[in-house]
């Protein structure tokens, strides 16, 4: 087999460089891009030292550990302890998300049955590894790609965590048990009162309420176009904020006054604001019902009641 060293230095290089970009990446870091250059020049080092005498030295897990210390103390210098292991822990866990990657894309779309074969073939070729630098070098942008997108979907899924909270309601004598999301984009408020206004999906609960009320969920501008009867003790609780959506200069919404609202977080702080009013709707507002009604910040404000030792 024919083994051409400076390509596989160079691909080592480049993977080096991206597998340093990633974790800066990982890290929040802003890092000029001549020091991924010179740290991925460092760990390419390995391939060329591999075929000189030091060649049995330079293989030894120690030397490893040796060379991507020092990579990441070029790229990102060391600043304090705690955070230099930080930086390094997180290199080693790029380094096993891309290599793991490409080790079960490679044995997904391999046909051979006999996995044996290819670790056996791998002893005797080198540096071209059961997975070859071909299919390294297309398969990597995959990884880069991959590997982006799951981290950036986990982290938006933390943002929203950090939002979360529980909320316990108490409507006309009807007890509900919601996860809410704590949206700084919904300013919703009573111009009257000047009450806080949370939305919430009564999606899959709609015989709770009375027909009428779902009906209004559904429909509320009916509530002037329309001979819809509420029952008594609902029509008090009723509110009606006029409010501007895009694509539709005014729509009204139906607000209900509840009795109680208590608002728990994720830190176990409870708040239960004096004044609340709650929309209606029978639309899902999270797509994997996630969370069922849209928290006004207002309501998550000052000293809360309670808090967890």
């Amino acid at each position: 087999m024919t083994v051409y060293l400076d390509v596989i230095w160079l691909l080592n290089w480049l993977v080096d460089c991206l597998l340093l970009m990633m974790t800066g990446w990982i890290l929040k870091q802003s890092i000029p891009r001549w020091r991924y250059v010179v740290g991925g020049f460092i760990g390419s080092l390995v391939i060329l030292f591999s075929i000189t005498p030091v060649s049995s030295y330079i293989q030894h897990p120690i030397s490893k550990l040796f060379v991507s210390v020092l990579m990441v103390w070029f790229v990102f210098r060391f600043r304090r302890f705690t955070y230099f292991l930080k930086s390094l822990l997180t290199f080693y866990f790029t380094t096993f998300l891309f290599g793991g990657f490409l080790i079960g894309l490679h044995y997904f779309i391999q046909f051979d049955s006999s996995i044996e074969v290819s670790i056996y073939s791998s002893l005797s070729k080198g540096f071209g590894d059961p997975i070859s630098w071909v299919f390294v070098m297309f398969g990597l942008p995959l990884a880069w790609y991959f590997t982006k997108s799951r981290i950036d979907h986990m982290e938006h899924i933390q943002i929203q965590y950090d939002r979360w909270v529980q909320v316990e309601v108490l409507l006309n004598g009807e007890t509900f048990h919601w996860i809410g999301l704590i949206d700084s984009g919904n300013q919703l408020v009573d111009p009257i009162s000047q009450s806080p206004v949370m939305i919430a999906s009564i999606k899959g609960m709609e015989e709770r309420f009375p027909a009428d009320v779902v009906h209004l969920a559904k429909f509320p501008d009916d509530l002037l176009n329309s001979s819809i009867t509420l029952p008594h003790e609902w029509e008090d609780r009723i509110r009606i904020l006029p409010t501007k959506v895009v694509g539709n200069d005014q729509q009204l919404l139906i607000a209900y006054k509840v009795d109680y609202v208590k608002i728990t977080t994720n830190d176990h702080q409870t708040f239960i604001p004096e004044k609340a009013l709650v929309v209606l709707s029978t639309q899902q507002l999270s797509s994997d019902q996630t969370f069922h009604c849209i928290i006004h910040p207002k309501m998550v404000t000052g000293i809360p009641v309670s808090t967890a030792s």
